[in-house]
């Protein structure tokens, strides 16, 4: 998909102003060998260093895409690198600027902020700052910045051009500059195969499986910027229920009935997938999802809970970490103890092992003497921090960030392959309580206190 964007790009600038790159560049190596590589420096020198007018900006930036399409992946990163290393800040010049602004008088500090500011931003930015202008251009800068990141691995250079870019990309996707809009089945059928290329969380896998996501009883919304109409940038899909889902496969099983809107009580977020990778660590997840509360508030009164039937990315993960001791150790007394038996009866060393073999999951005796116990271990594992004091599960830091709490758990709320070999089949509720979103939201951001249920509260002691 990236490739076509670039060429409806290239086609594009093409278009307006005719083939720029002149006969030096047309038969540049795709994997920009040394020889090209060298002419290419001296070229982004003469666009970095020219003072013409706004016109002839554009132009080089044009230039620069159309370069830029014709690289292979190699080529890409040779470019990349190129900007990167060679087309930064002035260092000498800042370091001149920041002595001269310690040894400054008050009076003439600004001029020298005013200065050091000018310094600061290089001269790669100024040039790829000329995209925002330019049709497609925007895009052509998000997908460029998605190549960077399977670049940048732990390059300190690269990461600090990834950085200029995201603050960037970021001022020109402020909030308000974003629409939210519903897609349903009589949208454009390039944007509902966007929807089935983008899906991230349930795997859509025909038009079949798309158009029951699109059903009387769900929704699908999406966030998009007045430079990429036909782009979703993030969107959710929501199931209309009646009480709260705790199993995927039923959710998405096509034989269920429908249900009308306006007998629904209940609107569950089932997915969240973030379309557009070059956007990474830009957030528009939190703002969707309260848009599309209100939205559905405004629509349909008769929805009086709102929450998501969510994925536990990590626990598996986790959970293989851990000694058998430590495993015993969280447990407690009483529930080790039924560990303990249950290993025995299944010729297991430990937990793991026993969860690796996967018979558990044709025994109806194995698999509910493990229901309690791969409970209460979630329940240590969604309290489990990282060094800065966010929960590790990125889908809890996402909710509980957002003003949610931990509802319930749910056992084999997931029994597809993925979900076993994540979580072995749980899933997680998180309740956002219209009421006191915010107030969850403060508690957390100031706090780090995790709100959760009494019936999630309860599985700390076994329960």
């Amino acid at each position: 998909m990236f490739k076509n964007s670039l060429k409806n790009i290239g086609r594009s600038w093409s278009n307006l102003t005719g083939s720029l790159l002149g006969d030096r560049f047309d038969k540049i190596d795709p994997d920009l060998g040394d020889g090209d590589e060298a002419l290419l420096r001296r070229q982004l020198q003469k666009w970095t260093t020219a003072r013409g007018g706004e016109v002839s900006a554009r132009k080089d930036a044009m230039q620069i895409g159309q370069l830029y399409q014709s690289l292979s992946s190699q080529g890409r990163e040779r470019f990349l690198r190129m900007l990167a290393n060679e087309f930064g800040p002035d260092r000498e010049a800042i370091k001149t600027a920041c002595m001269k602004y310690v040894a400054a008088d008050p009076d003439d500090c600004g001029r020298i902020e005013e200065d050091l500011r000018e310094l600061l931003i290089s001269p790669r930015l100024m040039l790829l700052s000329q995209f925002n202008a330019l049709p497609q251009g925007i895009k052509f800068l998000v997908d460029l910045r998605q190549d960077l990141l399977g670049f940048c691995r732990d390059d300190a250079e690269l990461t600090t051009l990834d950085k200029e870019i995201r603050r960037l990309l970021a001022t020109w996707f402020d909030l308000g500059l974003l629409e939210m809009r519903q897609i349903d089945w009589q949208s454009p059928a390039a944007l509902l195969e966007k929807l089935v290329d983008y899906e991230a969380v349930h795997e859509i896998d025909s038009w079949q499986d798309l158009r029951h996501c699109l059903h009387l009883d769900r929704r699908c919304y999406a966030f998009f910027h007045p430079s990429m109409p036909g782009e979703p940038l993030i969107f959710v899909e929501v199931a209309l229920t009646n009480g709260i889902a705790g199993s995927i496969q039923e959710l998405l099983d096509e034989s269920t009935p429908d249900i009308h809107p306006e007998e629904a009580d209940t609107a569950i977020f089932y997915s969240i997938s973030n379309a557009q990778r070059g956007l990474k660590g830009i957030s528009f997840g939190n703002f969707l999802i309260k848009r599309v509360v209100e939205s559905l508030k405004n629509e349909l009164p008769n929805i009086k809970t709102f929450s998501t039937l969510s994925p536990i990315p990590g626990f598996a993960r986790w959970l293989k970490k851990l000694d058998p001791s430590e495993v015993m150790s969280l447990l407690g007394e009483e529930r080790a103890s039924e560990l303990h038996d249950l290993l025995t009866r299944e010729g297991a060393a430990d937990l793991n092992q026993m969860l690796e073999k996967t018979v558990w999951r044709k025994s109806d005796s194995a698999s509910e003497a493990l229901r309690p116990i791969l409970k209460m271990l979630l329940y240590h594992y969604l309290h489990s921090t990282r060094e800065d004091g966010q929960p590790i599960d990125p889908v809890e830091r996402f909710h509980l960030g957002n003003g949610a709490r931990i509802e319930r758990v749910n056992w084999l709320g997931d029994n597809s392959k993925k979900g076993m070999e994540q979580a072995h089949g749980l899933m997680v509720n998180y309740l956002y309580p219209v009421k006191d979103i915010e107030a969850n939201h403060e508690v957390y951001a100031t706090k780090g206190k995790i709100v959760v249920s009494s019936a999630v509260k309860a599985l700390k002691n076994g329960k």
